[in-house]
This record gives C-alpha cells, sequence and structure tokens, in this order.
C-alpha cells in the first residue's frame, strides 16, 4: 500500500511539474485531445495502462 501512495504522489508530481514548466503547450495538447475520437482516447489509455502494467510487473520479478 505505500507503494501505491508513493506512485500516486510521483504522478502528481509529475503532472504538476509538466503544468509549470510547459502551460501553453498542455492548454494546446487539451485542444487536441477534443479533436480526438472517443474509441481512439479509450485505446489509447488501454495501451498505456497495458505498458505501465508490464513496466511494474518486470520491476517487481
Amino acid at each position: 500500500m505505500n507503494e501505491f501512495i508513493i506512485a500516486i504522489g510521483l504522478l502528481f508530481f509529475i503532472e504538476g511539474i509538466v503544468c509549470a514548466l510547459f502551460p501553453f503547450k498542455i492548454k494546446k495538447m487539451s485542444k487536441l485531445i477534443e479533436t480526438i475520437q472517443i474509441n481512439n482516447l479509450r485505446l489509447i489509455g488501454i495501451i498505456f495502462a497495458t505498458i505501465g502494467i508490464i513496466i511494474i510487473w518486470y520491476i517487481k520479478n
């Protein structure tokens, strides 16, 4: 459980740094995301979730 909380904290840290350093690009990316079809966004989310699980599994073993 401790590792999960650390991972959430790291996620917030990375997101915060990206928003602080590149606010214009974040706004531009948000507009781009609005134009992508929902099924494509869902597929991208599944792909990234799968990559994340593979990385965690690889590190744990």
